[in-house]
């Protein structure tokens, strides 16, 4: 019992940081897209919402990274890992947008196609294009740092950020 309870904190913990950055960064898109739809009546998401996404990108994250495919160029320079996360990443992120979506229509959608059929009917292309690429954008910097990470060590990154902990020689 004791190893499950260990194995259970291990991936919780190593939930934290993806599930963390897309919790700010959803955020931020949420905020965007408030601004730019400000007046029109439609509804936002809220941060409980942000949060189930948050922790659902989150566990992707860690599911695609244990795929054979995730890590498909270690010998090649870094952008090509970058490029690949990112696009897969990025087709996650969509794929969830995309059923947040969904979700929202189908409560006023009689079933699950006139729901998607609204949705396409609905869709304001500049603005689901805005905030696709800002998602996108945000997705690359997570990618890049996760990369460096895996790459120098995540105890040497962050103190190269933050400078070295107090108290600690290495």
């Amino acid at each position: 019992m004791n190893s499950l309870i260990a194995k259970i904190k291990h991936e919780c913990i190593k939930a934290l940081p993806p599930t963390i950055f897309f919790f700010i960064i959803l955020h931020i898109v949420a905020i965007v897209r408030s601004l730019m739809i400000k007046g029109t009546g439609i509804s936002l998401p809220t941060s409980t919402s942000v949060l189930i996404a948050s922790l659902i990108l989150g566990k992707s994250v860690l599911v695609a990274d244990m795929l054979p495919f995730i890590n498909r160029f270690p010998d090649k320079p870094l952008v090509w890992n970058v490029a690949w996360k990112t696009l897969m990443y990025a087709i996650v992120a969509l794929i969830v947008h995309g059923l947040e979506r969904l979700y929202e229509y189908r409560k006023e959608a009689p079933n699950l196609l006139a729901a998607s059929q609204q949705i396409w009917a609905d869709v304001n292309w500049p603005r689901f294009l805005a905030v696709q690429i800002l998602l996108v954008t945000l997705i690359f910097m997570y990618c890049v740092i996760a990369e460096l990470s895996r790459v120098i060590g995540r105890k040497k990154l962050r103190a190269m950020f933050f400078g070295p902990m107090p108290g600690r020689l290495d």
